[in-house]
């Protein structure tokens, strides 16, 4: 077999920088095609502008798809569309669902449609959409099409009127797009990593925020200062519980079956990691899901979706491959090989 591998890679940058916190690293990147490389040949594809031409030259037989994209507010559905325009199978998502979940707008609207609990909300495109807007303070903002903490910083959540007046329009122009903003949640968060596809669909063990961990006067948000300024390999933010202690069994199994509903509603394939965040009332509400998740290897760094893989009893190399397993039976309706099958043990996790 030869599996294309599809990536955008870091440029060397300083952390203050946010430009490129969606892109992997290196060793991210090495450590993937370590893993694919179970099945056969593996064919680097970086995601640049020439990536077209050289998908088209390697026609390979799958593509592990984890590039992020370059521009746009649909960026991460060009390497899919690319794919699906050459008829070359591709691991996750489509390029409809991978749009719209990038969107946070149309992933809500999605949500609260198919009545999937999710915070109240408004899409802001002009400062002018400030007036009136129906929604009680506390309030949290963000940049309506980012990922890996990108635009979300401490000083994102609004008590006050003059807090949005003031924050809204520094999102609006550093980013050039809406600016989400959304009744804050001001219960325990979790994020879910969810395998599978159709009636075979299951969630890893729930990973938990511990806010407590934060530094002093910091509050109780998980954004781009977090993952990215205070967790370091030296000073490791020890942020995540998996899986998360003190949580109500009940919480626990409400807060999967919501990602499991958004999961569906989005029509996720293959693999997805889902944010949910708890209200006032003790109600699991979806934040957002990522069908790119991060898979940082290094078990030192707090990477979601490898951590609830590790308690699951997937190594790093079994969770890559296991993506691929599970994308090959839904295109083709058979494993990969009998002897790579046999040669990859997928352990049982939380179904659902």
């Amino acid at each position: 077999m030869r599996i294309g591998l599809a990536y955008n890679e870091k440029p060397d940058a300083t952390p203050a920088s946010d430009a490129y916190a969606e892109w992997d690293d290196p060793s991210t990147i090495d450590a993937v095609g370590q893993a694919l490389g179970r099945f056969g040949t593996v064919v680097r594809l970086e995601a640049d502008e020439l990536f077209p031409q050289k998908l088209s030259l390697a026609r390979p037989d799958i593509v592990f798809n984890m590039a992020e994209g370059l521009h746009g507010p649909c960026r991460e559905s060009h390497v899919p569309a690319l794919c699906e325009y050459l008829q070359i199978p591709y691991t996750g998502s489509d390029p409809l669902t991978l749009a719209l979940t990038l969107h946070k707008g149309r992933t809500k609207e999605i949500l609260a449609y198919r009545g999937v609990p999710t915070a109240p909300f408004r899409v802001i495109e002009r400062i002018e959409d400030l007036e009136r807007l129906p929604l009680p303070f506390p309030l949290f903002v963000k940049p309506v099409a980012e990922g890996s903490g990108k635009g979300i910083f401490v000083n994102n959540l609004c008590e006050t009127p003059a807090q949005l007046a003031e924050r809204v329009p520094f999102l609006l122009e550093r980013y050039t797009q809406p600016v989400l903003v959304e009744t804050y949640l001001p219960g325990p968060e979790f994020t879910v990593a969810i395998l599978g596809n159709n009636g075979d669909v299951r969630c890893l063990p729930l990973v938990g925020f511990d806010f407590a961990t934060l530094p002093p006067g910091a509050p109780p948000v998980y954004g781009y200062e977090a993952k990215w300024i205070w967790d370091t390999r030296e000073h490791p933010l020890a942020i995540f519980q998996c899986p998360p202690s003190g949580v109500a069994d009940s919480l626990c199994r409400e807060t999967e079956r919501v990602a499991l509903d958004a999961y569906r509603a989005l029509g996720c394939r293959d693999w997805c990691r889902i944010d949910v965040r708890v209200d006032r009332f003790g109600v699991p509400n979806v934040v957002e899901l990522n069908p790119l998740p991060g898979i940082i290897p290094d078990p030192a760094m707090n990477s979601c979706f490898p951590k609830a893989a590790r308690v699951a009893g997937y190594t790093y190399d079994g969770l890559i491959q296991e993506v691929v397993r599970t994308a090959w039976r839904r295109i083709t309706g058979r494993d990969v090989g009998a002897q790579d099958a046999a040669s990859v043990h997928a352990p049982t996790a939380i179904s659902a």
